[in-house]
């Protein structure tokens, strides 16, 4: 499997927060959650998003994905004073004095807004992945907004149907649903260009022959002991044509790269439930010891790879 293929494979919500919100103009909701990732689907109408000093509007069968941390503004695109917060915690805050207003706000089954469903201008589905269950080589591939089309997509229909329902065993379908929808939403994605743009180089560079086969060879192939030498013998170039190309088409010389994304494995092979001992970790991400990993893990994260795992 190649590295689009991995990171394709990669999301598992395990405790997603998967809602319905509908809303009647005027509105705009500030959101703070600092979640790794949101999913948002249009169902009827559009919204604006602002964003980093920027402005996209949203329209019904479209998918937002929203990458990182950074606040952001959702409104009906008139009215920019918000009704309320969504918090650090997930939770739905009135922005005077900061109580919950998640229960007030309720307008029926995993639905919450400002109106009946039925009267609601805008309506949308929101599914926020908690950190551990994007690997952060699939973050550090996209941009901090993507906008894909998927009207055609009957995912869209099914989530919207099953979000409202009260049933046995629903939050593991709406799981299994919302990865299927952003996986769905991903390949969509990394096959343009344009929606592609703003996000890791190496995702476009893939396409290019020489430099696309040296990155899987890199991705696919950690644990070998790479030289810039070696690679451009496997591709055919020479060393110095493939280290000027790699470096263009990529951002980053191809030994940087390969460092950058052993660590990013490592993190995630940190993060799974029942992490592999740091030795297994070091084999299998290329280092020759427990050692030169939590050295190379702590100058690239900032802390050893035992506090990684604790704050997983």
């Amino acid at each position: 499997m190649d590295a689009l293929g991995s990171l394709l494979n990669g999301p598992r919500a395990r405790d997603p927060l998967v809602l319905r919100m509908v809303f009647a103009s005027p509105w705009a909701l500030q959101v703070d959650d600092r979640s790794p990732l949101t999913v948002l689907v249009v169902t009827r109408g559009s919204m604006a998003v602002d964003h980093d000093g920027a402005r996209s509007i949203i329209a019904t069968g479209e998918v937002a994905l929203f990458r990182g941390t950074e606040p952001y503004l959702l409104s009906d695109g008139v009215h920019r004073e918000p009704i309320a917060r969504i918090d650090e915690n997930g939770d739905c805050v009135d922005l005077g004095d900061h109580h919950s207003v998640a229960q007030q706000m309720s307008v029926g089954v995993r639905s919450w807004g400002n109106c009946a469903p039925e009267d609601a201008d805008t309506a949308m589905i929101v599914g926020v992945y908690r950190a551990g269950e994007v690997s952060r080589a699939l973050l550090e591939a996209l941009p901090q907004l993507t906008v894909v089309p998927m009207s055609d997509d009957p995912l869209r229909a099914l989530m919207e149907a099953e979000v409202i329902r009260a049933a046995p065993g629903q939050d593991a379908i709406l799981n299994r649903y919302l990865d299927l929808l952003l996986i769905t939403a991903l390949r969509r994605t990394f096959d343009s260009d344009a929606t592609i743009s703003g996000g890791a180089a190496w995702v476009r560079a893939y396409r290019d022959r020489e430099v696309g086969r040296a990155l899987r060879l890199l991705h696919n192939n950690v644990e070998e002991p790479w030289t810039v030498d070696s690679l451009a013998r496997e591709v055919g170039l020479s060393r110095a044509t493939l280290a000027r190309r790699f470096t263009e088409l990529v951002g980053e010389p191809p030994m940087k790269h390969l460092t950058s994304w052993r660590l990013a494995l490592a993190a995630d092979l940190l993060a799974e439930d029942k992490p592999d001992t740091l030795a297994v970790i070091a084999d299998r991400t290329g280092y020759t010891s427990p050692f030169a990993l939590s050295t190379a893990f702590k100058r690239e994260y900032g802390v050893s790879p035992s506090h990684w795992r604790s704050a997983q």
